[in-house]
């Protein structure tokens, strides 16, 4: 993050106490809260003025989800879409609007019947008017816009144009803001589409490049006519770098870019990429990843186009349990969204859907009841959601010299509430915090925690939790927030070893 200089008139000034580690004491157990001692030094973190990144945009936070999983979530009613799901959207954005993607790897598996045309044979998923009303319901009860996956892999200006008919007619445009060619067509060439005879299938050559995918998303995009697209749902750095020249050649309103900190492909144990806790909390699976964006988003900027990170999750394409399921999740998503915001994206979709293992959530329908499991990830979103209402300022935070497990992030309110929002990412150590503001006598904290980073059930924020299972979508009741007032102008903090916390003040 970018630190910023010390406000002149509202000046934040947080003194964080290390818990120390005595040479020769064993450490303590990982995700156990010890609380260790406090350190004789006292690093100054100072919070001022804004930092020269754009306010925080209405719809900022938002969620990706398959088509395949639309029915398992949402329902196949248009007329009674799932309470519970409508419900855990709303909470992370206040009511607010947002930005719903459906696609994923599911765009490229989908087909709209064509009389006459054969079902491409990579798509085993069917388009039909009452899923995409589902879609369309779905929207308009969490106050959503829409971006849509459209089949690219198949390559037919028929069956592309078919589907976006479709969309435009039983959704309509006023929920649409893109329609996305593809996804992540970068592995076209290099990843097999279906299988016949036992036999992997590509789409594509091995010598397809960024320049063969223009030939063909011109092609594609022409068969369409005049519908809001969405691109170029890359998630290669490699491409990302011909951004400018795709945005130069094409018509599109909204640029949308993939990045995942973790795989569970590829990577081997030992990797900085491999999907462990403690890769979980460096700040290169935040902050770094975040850092990949930043150019990127000054070229979609630069042609006057909104950018998202319009799938985001912590691990891509494998498993991950014991690490993307546990509460250490919630402690990356927590300070990835407000890095993201702070390279000045105009959006992040998190990626989830039934049986992933970073999924946010789980749904089922029991007779005519909906039930859910929230998982840890979830919680990090809704304390970023509470910290960063619509026309937030991020404000600069500077020093901590050396202290590598601690984040801090600030924010201002369009209503002049400033949150402070300190992360522990020390698995074994608490840390003594101290907060300054002259002038200001009390405040609140809340705390998001768990009974350890290993933690998949158990997790908190502001004392409440959703249970092994919701009937709502609803936090059970109001927030617990302790009052904390100040003792010769400075608040006294203790943040648990794998804990966050939001201090908040008028």
């Amino acid at each position: 993050m970018r630190f910023g200089r010390a406000a002149s008139s509202v000046l934040l000034v947080v003194v964080v106490v290390l818990a120390a580690l005595q040479s020769g004491a064993a450490p303590a157990a990982v995700g156990h809260h010890a609380q260790g001692r406090v350190s004789v030094a006292e690093p100054t973190v100072t919070v001022g003025r804004a930092l020269p990144v754009q306010p925080v945009k209405p719809g900022f936070l938002g969620l990706s989800i398959e088509y395949s999983a639309l029915g398992s979530y949402a329902g196949t009613d248009p007329s009674a879409v799932d309470p519970v799901l409508v419900h855990l959207i709303r909470n992370l954005t206040g009511g607010g609007p947002t930005v719903l993607r459906i696609g994923g790897n599911s765009t490229d598996r989908t087909w709209w019947p064509v009389a006459g045309v054969s079902r491409p044979p990579g798509a085993d998923y069917t388009l039909t008017q009452d899923r995409l009303a589902v879609g369309a319901a779905l929207a308009r009860a969490t106050n959503a816009r829409l971006i849509l996956g459209v089949n690219f892999e198949a390559n037919s200006t028929t069956e592309a144009a078919a589907e976006s008919r479709a969309m435009m007619t039983y959704i309509g445009p006023s929920l649409i803001d893109g329609l996305e060619l593809g996804n992540e067509p970068e592995n076209y060439g290099g990843t097999w589409w279906y299988k016949r005879d036992g036999k992997e299938v590509f789409s594509r050559s091995q010598n397809w490049d960024f320049q063969s995918y223009l030939r063909d998303y011109r092609h594609i995009a022409d068969a369409l006519g005049r519908v809001p697209l969405a691109g170029p749902a890359t998630g290669s750095i490699g491409w990302m770098r011909h951004l400018g020249e795709y945005l130069d050649r094409e018509r599109v309103s909204v640029v949308t870019l993939h990045r995942y900190p973790l795989q569970s492909c590829g990577p081997r144990p030992g990797s900085p990429k491999y999907p462990t806790i403690p890769n979980f909390l460096s700040a290169r699976a935040s902050r770094g990843l975040a850092n990949q964006l930043r150019e990127y988003v000054a070229v979609a900027h630069a042609h006057g186009k909104l950018v998202r990170n319009a799938e985001m999750n912590s691990v891509s394409c494998g498993p991950a349990r014991g690490s993307a399921n546990t509460f250490a999740s919630a402690l990356w998503a927590l300070d990835t969204m407000f890095a993201m915001a702070s390279v000045g994206l105009d959006g992040v979709n998190v990626h989830t859907y039934q049986g992933l293992i970073d999924q946010l959530f789980a749904i089922k329908q029991v007779g005519s009841q909906w039930q859910g499991y929230v998982a840890p990830e979830y919680y990090g979103l809704l304390m970023f959601a509470q910290a960063t209402p619509p026309g937030s300022r991020l404000l600069g935070v500077s020093g901590t010299p050396g202290i590598s497990t601690l984040r801090a992030w600030a924010t201002r309110t369009p209503t002049g509430q400033t949150h402070v929002v300190l992360i522990n990412d020390d698995t074994n150590h608490s840390q003594g915090v101290s907060l300054r503001l002259p002038g200001t006598r009390a405040g609140t904290i809340e705390r998001l925690q768990a009974p350890s980073v290993r933690s998949t059930v158990g997790v908190t924020i502001g004392g409440q939790t959703f249970g092994s299972q919701t009937d709502t979508g609803l936090v059970p009741g109001p927030y617990h927030v302790n009052r904390v007032v100040a003792s010769a102008g400075t608040f006294r903090v203790s943040l648990p070893a794998a804990s966050a916390a939001m201090l908040s003040f008028r």
